[in-house]
């Protein structure tokens, strides 16, 4: 097992990474603070390990809601029944919610906890390639709006993060897929060794190896912690973990959430970022095709729907929380393995991209 520390002063906490986490009681108990945990869930998880976890918990009260599965319901009706079961079984200040299952599930459970009596503690056990490397770590929480992806939310740090890779065996192949295009923007905005060591090893990464799946894990959250420490708020460098997010929302919002998987609009948005940083001379058509080829080794889209028009990106791309001022906002490449963030768009780069990319 490994260890990083999110160091964020009194909120730091731990990322646990290794196998057969589960079960073992002494990482998840020491940080449960009060006699009464609820475990969020959802209805594909619940079946596989919700009885496991709870065999785990040494507390007097135990209780758990199971969600709907699904980026469709991850809004604030559903939202609603977290704190509906909370109410109904007499949950206190002091009580620790934890979250089962994927971004969707951990982005809820860390909003609800937010909330819940203007905040309590909680705890992320993902189990989602996906959520391991990316929405489990950072105290990003929210839901989606119709009108714009995590519109509403807080920043809300977890207790401890429990990234058991044992859990990825019973992930479908597509959902693989989806948590390494989050994988591989680690090695385009920052590590580009990284990069490097994806396109050697993205088969072992597809075929489930449980060591090169550690590794990437482990690689992909320090990458991430090192950011966020120094940036918890997203008031400068932190910005550039959303790499394609930009015009990836556009992609879920356009086609409905959970039609395309959020690590596949994240895919296709990454190569319109590539696409417009090589257009803008920083990265070469080389370096393009090499992101490209990766991502389509990894079984991920590379081109955005051909349905959706630039003008339609462009009104969706003007609801994003990385608009300031009424200006744009996009992380772009600088290279392989360093991003910027730029409010300096042409336009029509922007339009070359748009019609380059569908």
């Amino acid at each position: 097992m490994e260890t990083l520390s999110v160091a964020l002063g009194e909120r730091s906490y731990p990322i646990f990474i290794g196998s057969d986490l589960l079960a073992q009681s002494h990482l998840l108990n020491p940080h449960i603070h009060g006699k009464q945990v609820c475990i969020v869930t959802n209805e594909t998880i619940a079946p596989i390990y919700l009885e496991k976890l709870k065999e785990s918990l040494a507390v007097s009260q135990v209780s758990s809601v199971v969600l709907a599965d699904g980026e469709a319901h991850k809004n604030l009706t559903t939202l609603n029944e977290i704190f509906t079961a909370l109410l109904a079984e007499k949950h206190n200040r002091t009580t620790t919610l934890i979250a089962l299952g994927g971004g969707v599930v951990g982005d809820m459970t860390g909003f609800a906890a937010a909330c819940y009596q203007r905040g309590v503690n909680f705890i992320q056990i993902p189990t989602t390639l996906l959520s391991m490397v990316d929405s489990s770590v950072g105290g990003k929480t929210g839901v989606n709006h119709a009108m714009g992806k995590n519109m509403i939310g807080a920043f809300y740090q977890p207790q401890a993060v429990i990234a058991d890779i044992s859990l990825l065996k019973t992930l479908p192949a597509r959902e693989v897929s989806a948590g390494l295009a989050e994988v591989i923007k680690y090695g385009l905005i920052s590590d580009a060794k990284f990069f490097v060591w994806l396109e050697q090893n993205i088969e072992l990464l597809m075929q489930g190896d449980e060591a090169a799946l550690s590794y990437a894990v482990l690689r992909s959250c320090k990458n991430k912690a090192d950011v966020v420490a120094q940036d918890e708020h997203e008031g400068g460098i932190r910005a550039i973990l959303n790499l394609g997010h930009t015009f990836g929302h556009a992609i879920e919002t356009a086609q409905g959430y959970g039609n395309w998987l959020h690590g596949e609009a994240v895919a296709a948005g990454m190569v319109m970022a590539a696409d417009l940083s090589m257009r803008r001379g920083d990265i070469s058509r080389t370096e393009l095709q090499r992101i490209v080829a990766l991502l389509e080794r990894a079984k991920l889209p590379t081109k955005a729907p051909v349905d959706m028009t630039p003008e339609q990106f462009v009104e969706l791309m003007g609801v994003d929380k990385k608009v300031l001022d009424g200006r744009l906002r996009l992380v772009l490449l600088k290279s392989l393995g360093q991003a910027i963030v730029s409010s300096d768009i042409d336009s029509a780069l922007l339009m070359e991209t748009f019609a380059a990319c569908r």
